[in-house]
C-alpha cells in the first residue's frame, strides 16, 4: 500500500499538526484559484432517497433499476451494479432477512455504517484492495470528540450500534467501537451534493476530513458524482493551510460558532471569528439578524442600548419601541408557520400568497439584508419556479443577488450558481443583453468552483456562446427598429 505521505506529496499537499486544531492540511506549493488541491473516493456512501431515487454508483437519477433481490437500492445499469456489487452483495443478503419494520429504522446514516463494516470486512479479507487514501486505519484515525458528547447523544449512537449489529450478525461487532465510529460520521461525514449543491447522499471521505474549516475559506468542496474535489478559490501561497467551509457561512458570528458547535463540537478562531464583539462584528450581526429602523424612507438598522433600554436606529437616530418588535416578531413567526404548512402539503398558489405577505411583513421588521428576509425570498424563488412564474422568479432572484453580493466572498458557489439562474431566468424572458450578464458572471465563479472542464460549466458555456450570438444578432442594423 503506497504511502499516504507520497500520495499527498504528488498533491502539494501535506499533514501537519497544531495544538490549537490538531491535524490539518498545509500546501506545499502555490495554488491558483480553480487549481484542484486534492479530490477523493469515498470510503463509504449512500443515497439519501428523501431527496430523490438515485443510482447508488454514479448518483444519476435516470434509467434506474431496483435491485431485484433487496428491492432497496437502485442502479443506472449494469456497469454501476458491478462495481458496487463486492459490498452490495452482503448488504443485500443482510437487508432479506430484515422485517418490513426494521427495514423502515434504515436511517441513511445507518445505511452508511452498514456499508463503511462491510468494506473494513472485505479489505481485511483482501476482496477489496487498500490504498494509501483508502483504507480503514483512516477512518480510525478520525476523530470522535466523544468526551464532548451528551448522555443523550450517547444513547443514540449505542441503540443505532445495537440495530447495525442486528442487520448484520455475522460480523463480531464491538458495539463500543460502533458507537464511536456514528460519533466519527457525525463529526466527519460529508453531505455529497450535485452540481447546483442540492444535498443528494452522505458520503465519508477520510482525507478530506483532515481539511479543517474556515468561515472565510481558500477552497471548496465540491462533488463530481461521488468524487469529492477540493478546488482552490484565492491564491493559497506555500506554507499556507488549506481550509474549507463546513456550514452555511451567511450568518452572524453567534450564528456560525453554535453551529459549529452543536454538530462539529469545536470553536472556530478563524479570521471572521476572532473579530466577535468588536464594532464591524456587532454592525453585521445587527444587519444579518437584527431590525431595521422604523422609518421605512432610511436604510438604517438597530442597535441596542443597554444604559437607555432602547433600541436606536444607528443611522438617523430614531428609536423603536420594543414592544412593538415583539408584536411584529409574533406576526412573522405565525404566518412564517402557515406558510411553512401550505407549502408542505404542495398548494404552490397559496403557498406563493402566504410568502408573499410574508415578505411585506419581514420588510418592516428586518434590514434588507437581513437573513431571515433572504430565506423567504428564496423560497419565493423556488415556489414561482413550480409555478412558472418567470418574472416573479426573476423578481426574486435579482433581489437575492444583491444579498448573496454581501454575506458571500466575491468567488463562492452559491453566489455563482445564483448569478446562472438569474440568466437563464432573463434569457427565457427575451432578456437577451441581461442574460448575458448575468451569465459572463455565473461562469467567472463556477469555472473556478465547479472546474471548467466539468459538463455542467461546459453547459453553461454553451449558453452563454448561444446568448451572445443571439444578443448580437437582435444588434443587427437589419434587426432593429
Amino acid at each position: 500500500m503506497a504511502n499516504l505521505d507520497d500520495t499527498l506529496s504528488r498533491c502539494g499537499v501535506k499533514i501537519s499538526f497544531t495544538e490549537e486544531k490538531g491535524r490539518c492540511f498545509i500546501a506545499t506549493r502555490n495554488f491558483c484559484p480553480g487549481e484542484i488541491i486534492i479530490s477523493q473516493e469515498p470510503y463509504a456512501s449512500v443515497v439519501n432517497s428523501q431527496h430523490g431515487l438515485r443510482c447508488d454508483g454514479c448518483l444519476k437519477s435516470t434509467n434506474l433499476k431496483k435491485c431485484s433481490k433487496c428491492w432497496m437500492v437502485w442502479y443506472c445499469g449494469i456497469s454501476c451494479q458491478k462495481s458496487e456489487w463486492k459490498v452490495h452483495q452482503l448488504e443485500c443478503e443482510a437487508l432479506v432477512k430484515l422485517s418490513e419494520d426494521r427495514r423502515k429504522m434504515l436511517t441513511p446514516t445507518i445505511c452508511l455504517m452498514i456499508r463503511l463494516l462491510l468494506r473494513r470486512e472485505l479489505q481485511s479479507k483482501k476482496v477489496i484492495s487498500t490504498t494509501a487514501d483508502n483504507n480503514f486505519q483512516l477512518v480510525e484515525s478520525l476523530m470522535a470528540h466523544i468526551s464532548e458528547i451528551g448522555e443523550q447523544k450517547l444513547v443514540l449512537y449505542a441503540q443505532m450500534a445495537n440495530l447495525v449489529s442486528l442487520v448484520l450478525p455475522s460480523l463480531e461487532l464491538n458495539l463500543k467501537e460502533v458507537a464511536h465510529d456514528f460519533s466519527k460520521l457525525a463529526c466527519n461525514a460529508h453531505t455529497i451534493c450535485d452540481s447546483e449543491l442540492r444535498p443528494i447522499g452522505t458520503g465519508l471521505y477520510p482525507v478530506i476530513s483532515i481539511i479543517n474549516h474556515s468561515c472565510l475559506p481558500n477552497s471548496v468542496l465540491v462533488f463530481e458524482e461521488k468524487i469529492a474535489v477540493v478546488r482552490a478559490v484565492s491564491p493559497i501561497p506555500e506554507g499556507t493551510e488549506v481550509t474549507i467551509s463546513y456550514i452555511e457561512t451567511a450568518a452572524s458570528t453567534e450564528t456560525r460558532q453554535k453551529a459549529l458547535k452543536e454538530q462539529y463540537l469545536f470553536t472556530c478562531k478563524c479570521p471572521r471569528c476572532i473579530n466577535q464583539g468588536k464594532v464591524e462584528d456587532i454592525q453585521e450581526t445587527a444587519i444579518l439578524e437584527g431590525y431595521r429602523c422604523k422609518d421605512m424612507t432610511c436604510d438604517g438598522y438597530l442597535l441596542t442600548i443597554p444604559a437607555e433600554k432602547a433600541n436606536i436606529c444607528q443611522q438617523c437616530g430614531l428609536p423603536r419601541d420594543q414592544k412593538e418588535i415583539e408584536k411584529l416578531k409574533n406576526e412573522v413567526e405565525k404566518l412564517s408557520n402557515k406558510a411553512s404548512v401550505s407549502l408542505s402539503s404542495g398548494n404552490y398558489y397559496e403557498a406563493s400568497v402566504l410568502y408573499k405577505t410574508l415578505e411585506q411583513l419581514q420588510l418592516k421588521l428586518f434590514h434588507c439584508f437581513s437573513i431571515s428576509l433572504l430565506r423567504t425570498r428564496e423560497t419565493l424563488l423556488k415556489i414561482f419556479m413550480e409555478l412558472q412564474d418567470w418574472r416573479g422568479a426573476l423578481t426574486c432572484c435579482r433581489l437575492t443577488i444583491t444579498v448573496y453580493e454581501r454575506v458571500y466572498p466575491p468567488i463562492h458557489p452559491l453566489l455563482g450558481l445564483q448569478y446562472y439562474c438569474c440568466g437563464k431566468l432573463e434569457w427565457l424572458l427575451g432578456e437577451t443583453t441581461d442574460a448575458v450578464i448575468s451569465f459572463t458572471k455565473a461562469a467567472d465563479i463556477l469555472r473556478i468552483t465547479h472546474g471548467s472542464s466539468t459538463p455542467f460549466v461546459l453547459e453553461l458555456l454553451a449558453k452563454l456562446a448561444e446568448a451572445h450570438a443571439e444578443a448580437a444578432y437582435k444588434l443587427r442594423p437589419d434587426q432593429c427598429g
